[in-house]
């Protein structure tokens, strides 16, 4: 978890490929990059197993660009469609068994502040719905309670697309799937609500329908996390497969979503307001001189 272990041992780069070389020359290690930039630097992401137009795939890649020290961060995750890319980017990635991602990324940032008192360790799960908030919903809930400081992000595709189709927490009440040909009964989980009551330093819901927001958003939740206290992101990320959306109609699947109930919206709590404000105050002040 260090720049170091990144770069080639001396004598070895010429033996790596270049693909590797590339990612260490030409990477965003120890810079903040923008969405404008992208293609004219090396991704953490880019080779993948995900289906073709995989709306989840486009936000992992999009939060891979967000990380403030991506050579300082670890991802967890578990059984699900996003840690199939997730896995694949140049980021330490632990796999939690399914329903403990928060309690190991608990224990987890515990012992780096432990190891690293004077520098920054990002500790993010990012997992699905099924994963998060059915499954998880103990490990999440009490991780949130506990007022641990790392960034939980839910990859809400609304259904168990990993499984065949089974309907979720987070399925909308009605909706028909392969193993819900009745139609779910229940209502979306308010994953947000229960994030407020939680004390959760900030909040966001958002669709990928603007990259540079899904940067920002993702960037916020990490550096508060640092600081204050939990930050959790909900993330609309269809499942085109298990939903039946054509490939290129799959963005503007998520603007209609995104339009009809899935719209940005962001909150934090005094504290974390303060401290971002002045944060990003610094930052922008560094970059103009």
């Amino acid at each position: 978890m260090s720049l170091e272990t990144v770069k080639p041992s001396p004598g070895f780069e010429d033996l790596l490929p270049v693909e590797y070389r590339d990612l260490v020359k030409y990477g965003q290690y120890g810079r903040e990059v923008k969405v404008s930039e992208m293609g004219k630097f090396k991704e953490l992401l880019e080779e993948h197993p995900m289906c073709a137009g995989c709306a989840m795939t486009l936000f992992i890649r999009l939060t891979m660009l967000a990380l403030p020290n991506p050579e300082h961060t670890i991802n967890v995750g578990t059984a699900g469609c996003g840690r199939l890319a997730i896995s694949q980017a140049n980021i330490p990635f632990i796999y939690g068994n399914y329903g403990d991602t928060n309690s190991v990324a608990s224990g987890l940032k515990r012992g780096l502040e432990i190891l690293y008192p004077d520098q920054y360790k990002d500790v993010i799960v990012m997992a699905g719905d099924g994963g998060l908030i059915d499954i998880g919903f103990q490990a999440l809930m009490h991780s949130w309670f506990r007022q641990e400081k790392f960034t939980t992000i839910m990859l809400d595709n609304e259904v168990y697309g990993n499984t065949g189709g089974q309907e979720s927490g987070m399925t909308m009440q009605g909706q028909i799937l392969k193993m819900a040909p009745r139609g779910k009964k229940t209502g979306k989980i308010d994953a947000l609500g229960l994030a407020r009551v939680s004390n959760c330093a900030y909040i966001a819901r958002i669709a990928p329908t603007n990259p540079a927001r899904v940067v920002r958003t993702v960037r916020r939740a990490i550096l508060i996390a640092r600081e204050i206290g939990p930050t959790y992101i909900q993330a609309y990320t269809s499942c085109n497969i298990e939903y039946a959306i054509p490939t290129p109609e799959v963005m503007q699947d998520a603007f209609d979503v995104e339009k009809e109930r899935y719209g940005f919206h962001e909150e934090m709590t005094d504290e974390a307001k303060a401290y971002i404000t002045d944060l990003e105050k610094k930052e922008k002040k560094s970059q103009s001189c």
